[in-house]
């Protein structure tokens, strides 16, 4: 055999054992790849994490594919000589992710309540005009709701052949002269003229009318209705030639002067409210105008639905003159809103900001010191504009950490999980699914599911963009997360059971556009999965029941550094792996509520 043909002979068996071998290892690769068991702890019993990315993780030395910072060793590894419960960093690491922290100290406390409600009117100022007699309506005086009256300004003119009787009789012994010689003559006159008196004032007339019954013109056989009150007519019933009986209703006068301002205080708010407590009011319907008086009266029963009590202001409403006419200057019925400004003074607080809620239990870390950060559990009191008062839990002098607590907490957990070899989503060597715990979140309002609908939205479109494989479409779609996580943060700011959540989407959620697929997906898997466990606190209101959440167990063979873990939403049923796509587009399966 020629050299030559050796040569080419050796090259043929080298190039079919190498596609013999990669053949092989494809093989094995995909069977491997579907098997949800867990992967083999290393043998040196470390795993290596970036502090600033926790995802990512690695039984090797090497550096972080997000910010190319050198991973860590967390685990039994690290964790020998630390406390449980203590979190040790580095100063490089406290540097970049700039640890800031605040003694806890006494101080005053302070709580701005913004409120809406709606301007009422003081039903004890209400007075209803009755028929005292029967009779028919002449004359009109009043004959619009609305009018402003005064007390004893005539409403109507009414004929009533009773009334008019007893009139005559009146005047009949009004004008009869009696002979002062005979004194009991005298004194049955003056018991006559009090009897028929004080039957006209039963049927109606006041004292004025009845004084004046002497000037009244013999053939004026009407009587005229004089208003109970001064203020305004809110209701008119009769008309001019009506008929009425004893007992129908005429009109009735509501004194607005005094008005109410009513709202409703929800039961997270009553501990910071108390009658004579100051409150500004103001109606879009008054621009500029700020009424301002006391809390007068607040409801002891609080409504089974709304869980919340009613709240009284009672506000001065002066006449002003408006296109021409007097009326009063709060409307009954406006709609307006409230600000209360409470302050309570020597309370042990901390800064909101402090304060961490992933759960049921609140937690704050301290800085104990040389880099270690100590996890303490919170019993929280009232929560103030910019700090929460604490129960338990700290003491003063304590330095609480204020920014950079989240990326710690995300430390510790992931610390926990390594020593465990389990992630932080829950997901155990088995492959078993444990949700991680989210706190129940109180009915959204409207606003608030907009704005989660339309955050769900833009995260099912990237895992459709991922599942097919398509880069282009994701990019496109990565544009869109910056407003809609935007509103969603706007939106939820004061929700405190979601606090924790929105610090993990708004970390995580500002994605850029990727080059590759493998970088999207890297991209896309952290605030995948934030976004499956705020899917999962809020598929328990009727709204997002419709929201599926996935789980796949295997998401480190295609994202280096991951845990095994992932998760995603989809607002259709039919699973599709966002990162696996066409390879293994069904691998996965659904984590029910």
């Amino acid at each position: 055999m020629k050299p030559n043909q050796i040569l080419v002979l050796v090259i043929i068996v080298a190039v079919a054992a190498g596609a013999g071998w990669f053949a092989a290892k494809r093989s094995g690769d995909s069977h491997e790849q579907h098997n949800h068991a867990a992967p083999v702890a290393p043998a040196n019993g470390k795993i290596y994490s970036c502090s600033m990315h926790p995802q990512i993780r690695s039984d090797k030395l090497i550096k972080c594919t997000i910010c190319q910072m050198a991973l860590a060793p967390i685990g039994a590894g690290s964790q020998a000589d630390v406390p449980e419960g203590v979190v040790p960093l580095s100063f490089a690491v406290i540097q970049v992710i700039n640890v800031q922290t605040e003694e806890v100290v006494r101080r005053t406390l302070s709580r701005t309540l913004r409120v809406a409600g709606m301007i009422d009117d003081d039903d004890t100022r209400h007075r209803r005009l009755s028929a005292y007699v029967e009779g028919r309506v002449e004359k009109l005086f009043v004959n619009y709701v609305g009018a402003e009256v005064v007390a004893g300004q005539p409403l109507a003119m009414i004929y009533s052949p009773t009334l008019y009787n007893a009139e005559r009789e009146y005047l009949l012994l009004l004008r009869q002269s009696v002979p002062t010689n005979f004194p009991i003559l005298a004194t049955e006159h003056e018991r006559a003229l009090n009897a028929v008196t004080l039957r006209l004032k039963r049927l109606g007339l006041a004292d004025a009318q009845v004084d004046k019954l002497g000037q009244k013109a013999a053939a004026d056989y009407r009587s005229e209705l004089l208003a109970p009150m001064s203020g305004t007519v809110v209701t008119r019933e009769v008309y001019e030639g009506q008929y009425v009986k004893e007992g129908d209703k005429l009109f009735e006068v509501a004194d607005f002067s005094r008005m109410w301002f009513k709202f409703d205080a929800y039961e997270r708010d009553l501990v910071w409210l108390k009658p004579g407590q100051s409150i500004e009011v103001t109606a879009p319907a008054l621009p500029g105008r700020v009424f301002t008086n006391t809390i007068a009266f607040i409801d002891p029963n609080v409504a089974d639905m709304s869980r919340s009590a009613k709240v009284r202001v009672e506000l001065e409403n002066p006449l002003v003159e408006r296109n021409g006419r007097r009326q009063r200057e709060l409307l009954h019925k406006l709609y307006a809103e409230g600000v209360v400004r409470v302050e309570v003074t020597e309370s042990l607080a901390v800064p909101r900001s402090a304060v961490l809620q992933p759960g049921a239990q609140a937690v704050a870390y301290v800085d104990k010191g040389g880099g270690h950060y100590e996890q303490r559990k919170l019993k929280l009191g009232r929560r103030g504009d910019d700090a929460w008062e604490v129960l338990d839990g700290l003491k003063a002098g304590d330095r609480v950490v204020t920014h950079g607590n989240l990326l710690i907490d995300a430390q510790a957990e992931l610390s926990r999980s390594g020593s465990s070899h389990e992630h932080a989503h829950g997901a155990s060597a088995k492959g078993a699914i444990k949700p991680t715990p989210v706190a129940d979140l109180p009915p959204l309002t409207e606003p608030q599911q907009k704005a989660a609908g339309e955050f769900f939205a833009v995260m099912d479109a990237l895992a459709v963009a991922l599942a097919g494989d398509k880069v282009d479409e994701f990019n496109k779609h990565a544009v869109r997360i910056h407003p809609a996580l935007t509103q969603l943060v706007a939106a939820f700011r004061d929700v405190k059971e979601a606090e924790a959540v929105m610090k993990r989407i708004t970390a995580s959620g500002h994605l850029a556009p990727a080059k590759k697929l493998e970088a999207a997906r890297a991209a896309f898997l952290p605030v995948s999965l934030a976004t499956a466990d705020f899917a999962k606190a809020l598929r328990k209101q009727p709204a997002f029941k419709s929201v599926k959440v996935y789980y796949c167990p295997m998401v480190d063979r295609v994202v280096e550094g991951a845990a095994k873990d992932g998760y995603w939403i989809q607002l259709r049923a039919g699973l599709k792996n966002p990162f696996f796509g066409a390879d293994m587009l069904e691998c996965g399966e659904e984590v029910k509520p």
